[in-house]
Protein backbone atom coordinates (compact mmCIF):
# COMPACT_ATOMS: atom_id res chain seq x y z
CA UNK A 1 0.00 0.00 0.00
CA UNK A 2 1.30 3.48 -0.87
CA UNK A 3 2.20 5.87 1.98
CA UNK A 4 -0.55 8.32 1.01
CA UNK A 5 -3.18 5.62 1.34
CA UNK A 6 -1.80 4.61 4.77
CA UNK A 7 -2.04 8.18 5.98
CA UNK A 8 -5.57 8.47 4.66
CA UNK A 9 -6.68 5.37 6.54
CA UNK A 10 -5.01 6.48 9.76
CA UNK A 11 -6.60 9.93 9.51
CA UNK A 12 -10.06 8.47 8.92
CA UNK A 13 -9.63 6.13 11.90
CA UNK A 14 -8.57 8.93 14.20
CA UNK A 15 -5.12 7.49 14.91
CA UNK A 16 -3.19 10.53 13.68
CA UNK A 17 -3.95 14.05 14.94
CA UNK A 18 -2.59 17.50 14.07
CA UNK A 19 -1.11 16.40 10.74
CA UNK A 20 -0.33 19.43 8.60
CA UNK A 21 -1.82 18.77 5.18
CA UNK A 22 -1.74 21.34 2.37
CA UNK A 23 -5.08 23.10 1.88
CA UNK A 24 -6.21 25.63 -0.66
CA UNK A 25 -6.14 29.11 0.82
CA UNK A 26 -9.49 30.95 0.74
CA UNK A 27 -7.94 34.37 1.32
CA UNK A 28 -8.07 35.21 -2.38
CA UNK A 29 -11.46 33.60 -2.99
CA UNK A 30 -14.15 36.14 -3.90
CA UNK A 31 -17.09 36.64 -1.52
CA UNK A 32 -20.38 34.94 -2.26
CA UNK A 33 -22.93 36.91 -4.26
CA UNK A 34 -24.96 39.15 -1.98
CA UNK A 35 -22.39 39.20 0.83
CA UNK A 36 -23.06 42.34 2.85
CA UNK A 37 -20.49 44.75 4.26
CA UNK A 38 -21.34 47.63 6.61
CA UNK A 39 -19.12 50.70 6.22
CA UNK A 40 -18.81 52.78 9.39
CA UNK A 41 -19.04 56.48 8.50
CA UNK A 42 -18.75 57.57 12.13
CA UNK A 43 -21.30 59.25 14.42
CA UNK A 44 -23.50 56.12 14.33
CA UNK A 45 -23.95 56.39 10.55
CA UNK A 46 -23.20 53.45 8.28
CA UNK A 47 -23.53 52.49 4.63
CA UNK A 48 -24.21 48.97 3.33
CA UNK A 49 -22.63 47.50 0.19
CA UNK A 50 -23.30 44.11 -1.42
CA UNK A 51 -20.92 41.95 -3.43
CA UNK A 52 -21.78 41.44 -7.10
CA UNK A 53 -19.76 38.80 -8.99
CA UNK A 54 -18.55 39.19 -12.59
CA UNK A 55 -21.10 38.32 -15.22
CA UNK A 56 -22.74 38.92 -18.57
CA UNK A 57 -25.83 40.97 -19.35
CA UNK A 58 -27.68 42.74 -22.16
CA UNK A 59 -27.25 46.51 -22.57
CA UNK A 60 -30.02 48.39 -24.33
CA UNK A 61 -33.59 47.68 -25.43
CA UNK A 62 -35.59 46.15 -28.26
CA UNK A 63 -37.78 48.10 -30.73
CA UNK A 64 -40.79 46.50 -29.00
CA UNK A 65 -39.65 47.86 -25.64
CA UNK A 66 -39.19 51.35 -27.06
CA UNK A 67 -42.66 51.19 -28.61
CA UNK A 68 -44.16 50.23 -25.25
CA UNK A 69 -42.25 53.00 -23.47
CA UNK A 70 -43.72 55.65 -25.79
CA UNK A 71 -47.18 54.08 -25.86
CA UNK A 72 -50.19 54.74 -23.65
CA UNK A 73 -49.04 52.65 -20.69
CA UNK A 74 -45.37 53.67 -20.86
CA UNK A 75 -46.26 57.34 -21.25
CA UNK A 76 -42.91 58.61 -22.57
CA UNK A 77 -43.11 61.30 -25.24
CA UNK A 78 -43.19 59.67 -28.70
CA UNK A 79 -41.24 61.05 -31.63
CA UNK A 80 -38.15 62.16 -29.68
CA UNK A 81 -34.59 60.82 -29.83
CA UNK A 82 -34.56 59.88 -26.15
CA UNK A 83 -35.11 56.15 -26.69
CA UNK A 84 -32.42 56.07 -29.39
CA UNK A 85 -29.84 56.64 -26.64
CA UNK A 86 -30.44 53.03 -25.59
CA UNK A 87 -28.99 51.74 -28.87
CA UNK A 88 -30.65 50.06 -31.83
CA UNK A 89 -30.98 46.71 -30.06
CA UNK A 90 -29.70 44.90 -26.95
CA UNK A 91 -25.96 44.11 -27.01
CA UNK A 92 -24.25 41.37 -25.04
CA UNK A 93 -21.74 42.80 -22.57
CA UNK A 94 -19.62 41.56 -19.72
CA UNK A 95 -18.47 42.90 -16.38
CA UNK A 96 -15.14 41.17 -15.91
CA UNK A 97 -14.39 42.15 -12.29
CA UNK A 98 -16.52 41.60 -9.25
CA UNK A 99 -17.43 44.70 -7.24
CA UNK A 100 -19.39 45.90 -4.24
CA UNK A 101 -22.34 48.25 -4.68
CA UNK A 102 -24.47 50.28 -2.30
CA UNK A 103 -27.72 48.53 -1.48
CA UNK A 104 -29.36 51.94 -1.80
CA UNK A 105 -28.58 55.35 -3.15
CA UNK A 106 -26.50 57.47 -0.79
CA UNK A 107 -28.93 58.95 1.71
CA UNK A 108 -29.23 62.47 3.10
CA UNK A 109 -27.90 61.25 6.44
CA UNK A 110 -24.85 59.60 4.87
CA UNK A 111 -24.06 62.65 2.73
CA UNK A 112 -24.52 64.90 5.75
CA UNK A 113 -21.91 62.86 7.61
CA UNK A 114 -19.48 63.36 4.71
CA UNK A 115 -20.02 67.13 4.71
CA UNK A 116 -19.70 67.38 8.50
CA UNK A 117 -16.34 65.63 8.53
CA UNK A 118 -14.84 67.03 5.32
CA UNK A 119 -16.33 70.54 5.14
CA UNK A 120 -17.18 69.91 1.48
CA UNK A 121 -19.28 72.48 -0.40
CA UNK A 122 -21.41 71.11 -3.23
CA UNK A 123 -21.56 72.69 -6.67
CA UNK A 124 -25.09 73.99 -6.00
CA UNK A 125 -23.92 75.74 -2.80
CA UNK A 126 -21.03 77.61 -4.39
CA UNK A 127 -21.41 81.39 -4.96
CA UNK A 128 -22.34 80.93 -8.62
CA UNK A 129 -24.15 77.62 -8.08
CA UNK A 130 -27.75 76.72 -8.76
CA UNK A 131 -29.87 73.60 -9.00
CA UNK A 132 -33.10 72.38 -10.55
CA UNK A 133 -36.05 72.13 -8.14
CA UNK A 134 -39.82 71.82 -8.23
CA UNK A 135 -41.62 75.11 -8.90
CA UNK A 136 -44.11 75.60 -6.03
CA UNK A 137 -46.05 78.08 -8.17
CA UNK A 138 -46.45 75.62 -11.02
CA UNK A 139 -49.99 75.30 -12.31
CA UNK A 140 -51.22 72.19 -14.06
CA UNK A 141 -52.33 73.10 -17.57
CA UNK A 142 -53.28 71.33 -20.76
CA UNK A 143 -49.79 71.93 -22.11
CA UNK A 144 -47.87 68.74 -22.71
CA UNK A 145 -45.42 67.69 -21.59
CA UNK A 146 -45.56 69.59 -18.28
CA UNK A 147 -42.20 70.73 -16.92
CA UNK A 148 -42.59 71.97 -13.34
CA UNK A 149 -38.85 72.26 -12.68
CA UNK A 150 -36.93 75.53 -12.53
CA UNK A 151 -33.28 76.40 -12.00
CA UNK A 152 -32.72 78.47 -8.84
CA UNK A 153 -30.02 79.67 -6.48
CA UNK A 154 -30.21 79.09 -2.75
CA UNK A 155 -31.42 75.50 -2.93
CA UNK A 156 -29.23 72.44 -2.46
CA UNK A 157 -29.15 68.98 -0.94
CA UNK A 158 -29.93 70.69 2.38
CA UNK A 159 -33.22 72.00 0.99
CA UNK A 160 -34.24 70.49 -2.37
CA UNK A 161 -37.52 72.41 -2.47
CA UNK A 162 -39.78 69.41 -1.92
CA UNK A 163 -42.19 71.47 0.15
CA UNK A 164 -42.01 69.12 3.13
CA UNK A 165 -39.33 68.44 5.79
CA UNK A 166 -36.16 66.70 4.62
CA UNK A 167 -35.39 63.39 6.33
CA UNK A 168 -32.06 61.57 6.66
CA UNK A 169 -33.60 58.44 5.11
CA UNK A 170 -34.32 60.13 1.76
CA UNK A 171 -31.82 59.70 -1.07
CA UNK A 172 -29.61 62.76 -1.31
CA UNK A 173 -30.44 64.92 -4.36
CA UNK A 174 -29.27 68.21 -5.86
CA UNK A 175 -25.78 66.70 -6.09
CA UNK A 176 -23.58 66.68 -9.17
CA UNK A 177 -21.15 64.21 -10.73
CA UNK A 178 -18.36 66.19 -9.05
CA UNK A 179 -20.12 65.92 -5.69
CA UNK A 180 -20.61 62.17 -6.02
CA UNK A 181 -16.94 61.68 -6.86
CA UNK A 182 -15.92 63.84 -3.90
CA UNK A 183 -17.98 61.66 -1.56
CA UNK A 184 -16.28 58.54 -2.94
CA UNK A 185 -12.82 60.09 -2.62
CA UNK A 186 -13.50 61.00 1.01
CA UNK A 187 -14.72 57.48 1.75
CA UNK A 188 -11.69 55.91 0.04
CA UNK A 189 -9.25 58.03 2.03
CA UNK A 190 -11.17 57.46 5.27
CA UNK A 191 -11.21 53.68 4.86
CA UNK A 192 -7.57 53.55 3.72
CA UNK A 193 -6.46 55.53 6.77
CA UNK A 194 -8.39 53.16 9.03
CA UNK A 195 -6.78 50.13 7.36
CA UNK A 196 -10.14 48.82 6.17
CA UNK A 197 -9.79 49.35 2.41
CA UNK A 198 -9.14 46.10 0.51
CA UNK A 199 -5.93 46.19 -1.51
CA UNK A 200 -6.36 47.26 -5.13
CA UNK A 201 -9.87 48.68 -4.63
CA UNK A 202 -11.35 52.15 -4.25
CA UNK A 203 -14.74 53.70 -3.62
CA UNK A 204 -16.07 55.41 -6.73
CA UNK A 205 -19.16 55.89 -8.85
CA UNK A 206 -20.13 52.71 -10.72
CA UNK A 207 -19.34 52.54 -14.42
CA UNK A 208 -22.35 52.57 -16.72
CA UNK A 209 -21.80 48.88 -17.53
CA UNK A 210 -21.59 47.98 -13.82
CA UNK A 211 -24.77 49.92 -13.13
CA UNK A 212 -26.68 48.37 -16.05
CA UNK A 213 -25.52 44.88 -15.06
CA UNK A 214 -26.41 45.48 -11.42
CA UNK A 215 -29.83 46.89 -12.34
CA UNK A 216 -30.87 43.72 -14.15
CA UNK A 217 -30.14 41.75 -10.99
CA UNK A 218 -28.28 38.89 -12.65
CA UNK A 219 -30.68 38.34 -15.54
CA UNK A 220 -29.05 37.76 -18.94
CA UNK A 221 -32.28 38.69 -20.74
CA UNK A 222 -33.34 42.14 -21.90
CA UNK A 223 -36.40 42.78 -19.75
CA UNK A 224 -38.06 46.19 -19.43
CA UNK A 225 -37.70 46.19 -15.64
CA UNK A 226 -35.55 44.10 -13.32
CA UNK A 227 -38.56 41.93 -12.43
CA UNK A 228 -39.69 41.37 -16.04
CA UNK A 229 -41.75 43.11 -18.73
CA UNK A 230 -45.11 43.57 -17.00
CA UNK A 231 -45.63 46.94 -15.33
CA UNK A 232 -48.36 45.46 -13.12
CA UNK A 233 -45.75 43.33 -11.37
CA UNK A 234 -44.05 46.55 -10.26
CA UNK A 235 -46.72 47.41 -7.70
CA UNK A 236 -45.09 47.73 -4.31
CA UNK A 237 -41.60 47.73 -5.83
CA UNK A 238 -40.75 51.27 -6.96
CA UNK A 239 -41.40 54.98 -6.63
CA UNK A 240 -42.53 56.62 -9.91
CA UNK A 241 -45.37 58.79 -11.18
CA UNK A 242 -48.39 57.05 -9.67
CA UNK A 243 -51.79 57.76 -8.13
CA UNK A 244 -50.68 60.05 -5.30
CA UNK A 245 -51.78 63.61 -4.56
CA UNK A 246 -49.11 66.28 -4.79
CA UNK A 247 -48.26 67.94 -1.44
CA UNK A 248 -50.88 70.52 -0.56
CA UNK A 249 -52.90 69.83 -3.71
CA UNK A 250 -55.83 67.70 -4.79
CA UNK A 251 -54.17 66.61 -8.03
CA UNK A 252 -51.66 63.98 -9.12
CA UNK A 253 -48.86 64.36 -11.67
CA UNK A 254 -50.59 64.99 -15.04
CA UNK A 255 -48.58 62.28 -16.78
CA UNK A 256 -49.05 58.63 -17.56
CA UNK A 257 -49.26 57.05 -14.12
CA UNK A 258 -48.72 53.64 -12.67
CA UNK A 259 -52.30 52.56 -11.82
CA UNK A 260 -51.70 52.31 -8.08
CA UNK A 261 -50.45 54.43 -5.18
CA UNK A 262 -46.77 53.97 -4.38
CA UNK A 263 -47.24 56.03 -1.22
CA UNK A 264 -45.29 59.10 -2.36
CA UNK A 265 -45.96 61.87 -4.86
CA UNK A 266 -42.35 62.93 -4.49
CA UNK A 267 -39.32 61.03 -3.24
CA UNK A 268 -39.58 57.95 -1.03
CA UNK A 269 -37.09 56.84 1.67
CA UNK A 270 -34.31 54.55 0.45
CA UNK A 271 -35.24 50.84 0.56
CA UNK A 272 -38.78 51.78 1.57
CA UNK A 273 -40.24 48.81 -0.29
CA UNK A 274 -38.02 46.24 1.46
CA UNK A 275 -37.62 42.80 -0.09
CA UNK A 276 -40.24 43.57 -2.76
CA UNK A 277 -38.18 46.52 -3.95
CA UNK A 278 -34.89 44.59 -4.19
CA UNK A 279 -33.69 42.87 -7.34
CA UNK A 280 -31.86 39.58 -7.78
CA UNK A 281 -28.65 41.08 -6.40
CA UNK A 282 -30.46 42.49 -3.36
CA UNK A 283 -30.17 46.10 -4.59
CA UNK A 284 -33.03 48.46 -3.76
CA UNK A 285 -34.60 51.24 -5.82
CA UNK A 286 -32.73 50.50 -9.06
CA UNK A 287 -35.78 51.60 -11.07
CA UNK A 288 -37.53 54.83 -10.07
CA UNK A 289 -36.72 56.78 -6.91
CA UNK A 290 -34.06 59.18 -8.19
CA UNK A 291 -31.81 59.19 -11.23
CA UNK A 292 -28.43 57.70 -10.38
CA UNK A 293 -25.32 59.44 -11.71
CA UNK A 294 -22.63 57.05 -12.90
CA UNK A 295 -18.94 57.44 -13.73
CA UNK A 296 -19.22 57.38 -17.54
CA UNK A 297 -19.75 60.35 -19.79
CA UNK A 298 -22.64 60.32 -22.22
CA UNK A 299 -22.35 58.75 -25.66
CA UNK A 300 -25.71 59.22 -27.47
CA UNK A 301 -25.15 56.08 -29.55
CA UNK A 302 -25.34 53.84 -26.46
CA UNK A 303 -23.51 52.63 -23.38
CA UNK A 304 -20.07 51.03 -23.35
CA UNK A 305 -18.63 47.89 -21.79
CA UNK A 306 -15.49 49.75 -20.69
CA UNK A 307 -15.69 53.11 -18.93
CA UNK A 308 -16.24 55.98 -21.39
CA UNK A 309 -14.70 59.34 -20.43
CA UNK A 310 -14.01 62.51 -22.44
CA UNK A 311 -11.82 65.52 -21.72
CA UNK A 312 -14.20 68.28 -22.84
CA UNK A 313 -17.95 68.93 -22.67
CA UNK A 314 -18.38 66.25 -20.05
CA UNK A 315 -21.98 65.10 -19.74
CA UNK A 316 -22.28 62.42 -17.06
CA UNK A 317 -24.72 59.58 -17.63
CA UNK A 318 -27.65 59.09 -15.28
CA UNK A 319 -29.72 55.91 -15.11
CA UNK A 320 -32.87 54.44 -13.61
CA UNK A 321 -35.59 57.10 -13.74
CA UNK A 322 -37.08 59.06 -10.85
CA UNK A 323 -40.18 59.68 -8.75
CA UNK A 324 -41.61 62.13 -11.32
CA UNK A 325 -41.03 59.84 -14.30
CA UNK A 326 -43.66 57.90 -16.20
CA UNK A 327 -43.27 54.09 -16.26
CA UNK A 328 -41.60 54.16 -19.67
CA UNK A 329 -38.78 56.30 -18.30
CA UNK A 330 -38.02 54.07 -15.31
CA UNK A 331 -36.79 51.00 -17.21
CA UNK A 332 -33.40 49.27 -16.88
CA UNK A 333 -32.27 50.49 -20.31
CA UNK A 334 -33.12 54.19 -19.97
CA UNK A 335 -30.11 56.49 -20.02
CA UNK A 336 -29.70 60.26 -20.24
CA UNK A 337 -26.79 62.69 -20.31
CA UNK A 338 -26.68 65.54 -17.80
CA UNK A 339 -25.83 69.05 -18.99
CA UNK A 340 -22.43 69.17 -17.27
CA UNK A 341 -20.34 67.63 -14.52
CA UNK A 342 -21.54 70.36 -12.12
CA UNK A 343 -25.26 70.12 -13.01
CA UNK A 344 -27.60 69.05 -10.21
CA UNK A 345 -31.31 68.41 -9.86
CA UNK A 346 -33.77 67.45 -7.14
CA UNK A 347 -34.45 64.25 -9.10
CA UNK A 348 -30.79 63.16 -9.27
CA UNK A 349 -28.69 61.25 -6.73
CA UNK A 350 -26.00 58.57 -6.82
CA UNK A 351 -24.97 55.14 -5.53
CA UNK A 352 -21.44 54.10 -4.62
CA UNK A 353 -19.31 51.24 -5.85
CA UNK A 354 -16.26 49.56 -4.30
CA UNK A 355 -14.14 48.13 -7.11
CA UNK A 356 -10.93 48.30 -9.08
CA UNK A 357 -10.02 51.89 -10.10
CA UNK A 358 -11.59 53.08 -13.37
CA UNK A 359 -10.67 56.17 -15.29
Amino acid sequence: MRITNVLRLLLLSGVIFNVALPVKSSAADPPAQGTSKQIDLGADVSLEVLYIPPGKFMMGSTPEEKAWATGIEGGATPGTVRESYEGEKPRAMQVKDGFWMGRTEVSVGQFKRFVEESGYVTDAEKPDGETQVFDPNWKITAKAPPHPWISVKGKSWRDPGFGFPLRDCYPVVCVSWNDGRAFCKWLTERERKAGRLPEGLEYRLPTEAEWAYACRGGSTESHYFWWGDDLRDGEGRLNISAVDFLPGRNKIWPLANAPWSDGFAFVSPVDHYGEMGRNGFGLADMCGGVWEIVLDHFDPTGGHEEVYLVDQNRRPVCRGGNYFDVPGNARCAVRLGLKSDYYSDSRDGFRICLGVPRG
